[in-house]
């Protein structure tokens, strides 16, 4: 993961109201070990981030003036340590204007991941405890506490340049509830919600499970292809990068790997060619299944409370909207 570019600058904050001051590097961080160590921690920890947005810039006006100042510094207008510092100076304004937030540790990174650009910008906070030195004291050590982020925005640069339709080129932390606490910092980046990843994690499970059904498959074929499914997703979110349709596709079926992507395209459920993978959505994706006395149930665990019912104490199940082909084999039976 090469890194272009990094620097460190520190907004000093405290919540007593006392105004903010920002103490500026005047120069880039030289490359080091420990600089790509941090960078490489706060890439895990931000994947694993659940509760992200995604989207693309606002216009650029002099409320959100950031996007052109990241196009100057592309275009060779400013360099790395200018842009940070004029993004700097308007996040503290920013951070004085909310009331609502401590300073920290601002990074600004600019690094290659692949044939892909990245600018990464996180909010960092260091945490107190202890360290024994060489004399075998025990003293006390602070330390950036990478796993407590909830300020951070990525922005695929590569992707903004190259393609003016896209409307995910953007993740940040969008803050548990949605928090006005980071509402600030999303103003700071200019960003608007562009990509729904939740509403478009549901609509993909749910035309998989309309392809599961039309295909008519074995109970063990339909749970390897849902084991697929997560995995694949699960692996993306690890990695930060949304999940390919065509790519799933493939996964899917080797055999015919355009076929759920042709039956997503055919049925028209309008999602998009790549989508962000939202791990609560994909953690409640799997699949309960029960064979016994001449007896197969099987259903996708997502449906329990809303299409299933269990009812414990009379352990019983009550299947509403079943399927086509059931319902007209017992229609056909009853007459």
């Amino acid at each position: 993961m090469p890194i272009r570019h990094c620097i460190v600058h520190l907004i000093d904050k405290k919540p007593d109201g006392t105004p903010a001051v920002l103490h500026a590097r005047n120069t880039e961080l030289a490359e080091s070990q420990a600089i790509e160590n941090m960078l490489a921690d706060l890439n895990e920890s931000y994947n694993a981030k659940q509760g992200k947005a995604w989207g693309f810039f606002q216009a650029e006006s002099g409320a959100y003036p950031f996007s052109g100042w990241l196009k100057e510094y592309n275009e060779g207008g400013q360099d790395f340590t200018a842009f940070s510092r004029q993004a700097v100076e308007h996040l503290q304004k920013l951070m004085e204007e909310s009331n609502l937030s401590t300073g920290g540790h601002v990074l600004f990174a600019h690094y290659q991941q692949g044939m892909t650009d990245y600018l990464a910008i996180a909010l960092l906070h260091h945490s107190e405890g202890v360290a024994v030195n060489a004399a075998l004291d025990v003293t006390p050590a602070k330390h950036l506490d990478l796993g407590q982020l909830h300020l951070a925005a990525r922005i695929n640069i590569s992707e903004w340049q190259n393609n003016k339709q896209s409307k995910q080129y953007i993740s940040f932390i969008k803050g548990k509830n949605g928090k006005k606490v980071s509402e600030y910092f999303r103003d700071f980046i200019g960003c608007q919600e562009g990509v729904d990843s939740p509403s478009e994690t549901r609509t993909l499970l749910k035309a998989f499970s309309d392809f599961v059904e039309s295909e008519d498959l074995p109970e063990e074929q339909a749970r390897a292809k849902t084991d697929t499914l997560v995995d694949y997703a699960t692996s993306q979110a690890k990695l930060g990068e949304p999940m390919t349709l065509q790519e799933l596709s493939g996964l899917i079926d080797e055999e015919r790997p355009r076929a759920f992507y042709d039956h997503i395209r055919n049925k028209d459920y309008g999602l998009s060619p790549e989508i962000p993978a939202d791990k609560r959505t994909l953690s409640q994706f799997r699949r309960f299944t029960g064979r016994a006395e001449g007896l197969s149930i099987s259903f996708e665990a997502h449906l329990l409370g809303s299409k299933v019912e269990y009812d414990e104490a009379q352990d019983t199940l009550i299947i509403r909207n079943l399927p086509t082909q059931l319902r007209d084999q017992l229609k056909r039976r009853k007459d």
